[in-house]
């Protein structure tokens, strides 16, 4: 690794720390730069500027997620299960995804990269149903929606959750995702 791409990693990664907390908006240049031991400038001459540095940071991640995380049609719960392990490993994807949706939302090349991946596993659900291999009462959109959504409901603290005082075991977490995942494609109204 050289020098420029040893300093590249160190900004990506402090500037991962720095938006996930903060946002695009809340993000300093100077903070960023004092984590990584950079000079500020390498960031202007790097990233051009802020929203640059943060699209390069969306990607890094989402790239990374579609890269580390196997999508099997046919195997949806395990596919539920991966997904929650991932984000639970991950706390910082899902708050830079929000921050995301927030002060990003029309930026194109990300978007369009999750448009394809999603359109892909839509195709292999729908193909999966046509087979008999996964229910088909509900459209294949709205299956992998449950699925995406049900990982990421107990991904980095979500207000959302039901917390006990230490957290919920994450064994049983990802048994509970697995399960609601196999009452739907399953054709089953229980997870039983």
């Amino acid at each position: 690794m050289t020098r420029a791409d040893a300093t590249r990693a160190r900004l990506l990664e402090a500037a991962t720390e720095e938006f996930s907390r903060y946002g695009i908006a809340g993000a300093r240049v100077d903070r960023i730069a004092a984590a990584a031991q950079a000079n500020k400038n390498l960031i202007y001459v790097h990233y051009t500027n802020k929203e640059t540095l943060f699209r390069a940071v969306f990607e890094a991640h989402v790239v990374r997620l579609l890269g580390e995380v196997p999508f099997s049609a046919t195997d949806l719960p395990a596919y539920a299960g991966q997904l929650y392990e991932f984000f639970l490993d991950n706390p910082r994807l899902l708050r830079l995804a929000g921050w995301f949706r927030l002060e990003q939302g029309d930026y194109d090349e990300a978007v369009a990269a999750i448009a394809r991946s999603n359109a892909d596993k839509v195709a292999a659900i729908a193909r999966a149903q046509a087979d008999g291999r996964v229910d088909g009462r509900y459209p294949a959109d709205v299956v992998l929606t449950l699925v995406l959504a049900t990982a990421a409901a107990w991904g980095s603290g979500n207000p959302a959750t039901v917390q006990t005082y230490d957290g919920p075991d994450p064994k049983i977490v990802r048994l509970a995702i697995e399960a609601a995942v196999r009452g739907v494609v399953a054709g089953k109204d229980s997870a039983a």
